[in-house]
């Protein structure tokens, strides 16, 4: 039996938004599941999420827990490597506050599924720059961050930072998780390159994205820096490194 598309959702302190996330997900008229990745959050988020499965969401909420902070990408490669051990074809990303809206969900499944695509991303700034609440120092940093990667890479993304993205299960095989070096939010850009390295095919959907209203941002210099000096050491290894891609089944 085919499963449905997966969604998986790193959380750290995120108990004022998950709850009413899950809700929207599971609301909408494609049977997602979700794998809620939790670093031991002090606030309680995991027990949130316990709570829904045994009220609510038995059979379609899986939670994850780890033992403490270990980084975006890691969480995201744990989910992922969960999905493909279960048997998920789509697998998804988002982030728990909202600044990705679920409707579009259904519409990055789409453009895999009916439009032949093996890449989904949810793009801000595919359509001009749509992005809600945001100071305009954030927008110009993160617009030239991914201007910065297009320019060292030639990746031919407009959002490469994104982190709304939709993967056929045959990309994150091929990529091998094991070797993704990026634990902060460089980790989005990794993906993508790789992704485009191997031949898979992207395509951007326009969202509009909003500043999270709940809970703290988890952005900090550590993690700029990561980016900024890391997308050169990324490319000059593409150079010495060879990808194998496995066609997806028609």
């Amino acid at each position: 039996m085919r499963l449905p598309p997966l969604v998986v959702i790193p959380t750290y302190n995120e108990k004022e938004n998950i709850e009413a996330l899950l809700g929207r997900i599971f609301g909408l008229d494609e049977p997602f599941h979700v794998l809620v990745v939790d670093d031991n959050s002090p606030d309680g988020t995991a027990d949130i999420v316990k709570r829904l499965q045994k009220e609510r969401y038995s059979g379609r909420l899986m939670l994850m827990e780890r033992p403490g902070k270990m980084g975006l990408g890691t969480a995201y490669v744990a989910g992922f490597q969960w999905a493909l051990k279960k048997g998920y074809s789509l697998i998804g990303e988002m982030d728990a506050d909202f600044s990705h809206p679920p409707e579009k969900l259904v519409v990055l499944c789409q453009t895999i599924t009916a439009d032949g695509y093996d890449v989904a991303v949810g793009s801000r700034y595919v359509c001009g720059v749509n992005v809600v609440n945001w100071p305009f120092s954030r927008v110009v940093l993160s617009y030239m961050a991914s201007v910065y990667v297009r320019w060292i890479t030639g990746l031919p993304v407009m959002d490469t930072t994104a982190g709304f993205v939709m993967y056929r299960r045959e990309v994150l095989e091929t990529i091998d998780l094991a070797t993704i070096r990026f634990k902060g939010y460089a980790f989005q850009i990794e993906m993508k390159f790789r992704a485009w390295q191997c031949g898979f095919r992207i395509k951007e959907v326009p969202i509009i994205f909003y500043d999270r209203t709940d809970g703290q941002s988890k952005m900090s210099k550590g993690i700029v820096k990561e980016a900024a000096f890391g997308v050169i050491q990324m490319k000059v290894q593409s150079w010495f490194r060879k990808c194998q891609r496995r066609r997806p089944n028609p």
